[in-house]
């Protein structure tokens, strides 16, 4: 999960301050229910669960771009 507002460099509106207990309670429904091999991810405003097979079949990778933009970070 990454944490919008440390990116945006703002405030952490409702939505950022609540979306890590909303991942916390569809996990725990998961544990519940006995499903493995998922994990929670946000879908527009809903919280899903995805497959991670499915989730993890396709490389994504980083456009150079993006890493020399966030060098300063590591530095």
């Amino acid at each position: 999960m990454a944490l919008g507002y440390l990116q945006r460099g703002g405030s952490p509106t409702a939505f950022d301050r609540i979306l890590g207990s909303r991942f916390g309670i569809k996990a725990a429904e998961l544990a519940i229910s006995g499903e493995d091999g998922v994990m929670v991810a946000l879908e527009g405003d809903s919280i899903v669960s995805v497959d991670l097979a499915e989730a993890c079949r396709e490389v994504r990778l980083l456009a150079p771009g993006r890493l020399e933009e966030a060098a300063w970070f590591f530095a």
